[in-house]
C-alpha cells in the first residue's frame, strides 16, 4: 500500500511540475496587446511570430539559438531552456536574418534597438509602479563645443521638485557597454526604484543624471574605439549645466557618481581625478582595472590614485561594489583583485552580491536600490 501511495504521489508530482512548466503568461515586456511572447514559472521563454515563407527560425537568447516549429497556418513556435531571473535582450533568426521581435517593447542594448524580456524575480517590487509620489524624468538635449554633436541626458528630478524651491544633491549614473542614455529609466526602472525608495523614509530625494557614456571629438578616427572625451563633457559641461538649469547643492559633499559594467570603470577614473568634485562612488559589476591580470600594483594603476589610502579614505563618503553571484569569472575576479588592494591600503568599502543574477539589468537595479539608501546621509 505505501508502494502504491509514493508512485502515486510522484505522478502527483510530476503532473504538478508540467503544469508549471506549461504555465506561459504573457511578458511585462510586451507591447500592449500583445500575447507574446511569454514565460513560465520555470523562467522558460516562449516565443511566436507569423512567417509563413520562412524555412527556418529560430528563438536567439541568452547566446543559444532555440528551433522553433511552424505549424499550417505558417505560425511558428518555439521555447527556451529556463533563464536567469532578471531583463535579458533577445532577437528572432529567420532564415539567418536576426530581427527584433514585434510583440515586445524595445530597447537600446547591444548596440542596437531591440526586443528584451523580463524573467520574473521574487523583488520586482523594488520596481514597481505604486501608489506612492512620483518624479519625473525630462529629455535633456545640449550642444557640445567639446564633441560638436547635439547630446541628451536624462533627469530625474525627485517628487516635490516641481511644487517647491528646495535644492537637491544630485547622482551621476552611467550606463554599460553599447547601450546608451535610455538604459537607466528603461531597462533599470531608476525612476520607480528611487520613487518608492524616497516614499518608503529609505533614500534622501536627489536629482539622478542620466547621460551617454560615448564622447568623441569630431576628428576621430572612424574604424576602432577612438579616445573617449566623456570625462571632460562630464566636467566642463554636464554639472555645469546642470547645477545652471536645476536647483542643486552644487559641492562634492552632495554629488555621488556611479556605473554598470563600462560605466563603472568610467565613473572610478573620473571620480579619482576628481575628488575635489565627487565624494560618493558606485561601480557596479565593474572596476576600472578590468581586463588587467593579477594583483594591482598602487604605484602604477590610475597614476597611483590609490597609493595614499589615508587621504582616499578621507575624502570618500562611500566607496560602494556590486556584483551578481552568476556573472562571468572575468567580472568577479577583476573585482575581487580591486578589493584586495583596498584591503591592502585600508580604505573602507562595501561590497554586495546580487543573488542568482548575472550581468544583466535586475543586478544593476538590486545594486542601485542597496546603493542610494547610503547616499547624502547626515
Amino acid at each position: 500500500m505505501k508502494t502504491l501511495q509514493h508512485i502515486t504521489c510522484l505522478f502527483w508530482l510530476a503532473g504538478l511540475s508540467l503544469v508549471q512548466a506549461q504555465d506561459y503568461k504573457p511578458s511585462t515586456s510586451n507591447q500592449a496587446g500583445k500575447a507574446f511572447p511569454q514565460v513560465n514559472a520555470e523562467g522558460q521563454v516562449r516565443a511566436q511570430i507569423s512567417a509563413p515563407e520562412a524555412t527556418s527560425v529560430k528563438l536567439d537568447i541568452g547566446g543559444v539559438k532555440y528551433e522553433m516549429t511552424k505549424d499550417a497556418e505558417g505560425v511558428w513556435t518555439g521555447e527556451s531552456a529556463p533563464q536567469d531571473v532578471g531583463f535579458h535582450y533577445y532577437q528572432l533568426n529567420i532564415d539567418g536574418a536576426s530581427v527584433p521581435d514585434p510583440g515586445t517593447k524595445y530597447f537600446y542594448g547591444a548596440g542596437r534597438w531591440g526586443s528584451g524580456i523580463e524573467i520574473p524575480a521574487q523583488d520586482d517590487a523594488i520596481f514597481a509602479l505604486r501608489k506612492v509620489p512620483h518624479g519625473k524624468v525630462v529629455e535633456n538635449l545640449y550642444f557640445s563645443e567639446i564633441t560638436q554633436q547635439w547630446r541628451r541626458n536624462f533627469i530625474y528630478l525627485p517628487p516635490g521638485y516641481t511644487t517647491s524651491d528646495k535644492s537637491y544633491p544630485v547622482l551621476y549614473l552611467q550606463h554599460g557597454s553599447y547601450e546608451d542614455e535610455t538604459g537607466w529609466s528603461s531597462q533599470g526602472h531608476a525612476n520607480l526604484i528611487l520613487d518608492n525608495l524616497i516614499a518608503d523614509g529609505e533614500a534622501e530625494p536627489m536629482i539622478i543624471v542620466m547621460d551617454n557614456g560615448y564622447a568623441y571629438k569630431p576628428d576621430a578616427p572612424k574604424e576602432g574605439r577612438p579616445e573617449s572625451f566623456f570625462e571632460e563633457v562630464m566636467l566642463k559641461e554636464i554639472i555645469p549645466m546642470t547645477d545652471a538649469e536645476f536647483r542643486t547643492l552644487a559641492d562634492r559633499e552632495h554629488r555621488a557618481i556611479a556605473g554598470l559594467s563600462m560605466g563603472a570603470n568610467q565613473t572610478m577614473r573620473i571620480i579619482m581625478n576628481n575628488l575635489d568634485t565627487f565624494s560618493y562612488y558606485g561601480g557596479f559589476s565593474g572596476t576600472a582595472n578590468f581586463g588587467m591580470e593579477g594583483a594591482i600594483d598602487v604605484d602604477t594603476f590610475l597614476n597611483a590614485a590609490f597609493s595614499d589610502g589615508t587621504q582616499v579614505d578621507e575624502q570618500l563618503n562611500l566607496l560602494w561594489l556590486g556584483l551578481g553571484t552568476k556573472e562571468p569569472e572575468r567580472f568577479p575576479k577583476t573585482i575581487n583583485a580591486f578589493v584586495d588592494m583596498l584591503k591592502a591600503q585600508k580604505i573602507t568599502y562595501t561590497l554586495y552580491e546580487s543573488p542568482e543574477t548575472a550581468h544583466e539589468w535586475h543586478t544593476w537595479r538590486r545594486c542601485l536600490h542597496q546603493f542610494a539608501q547610503q547616499l547624502f546621509k547626515d
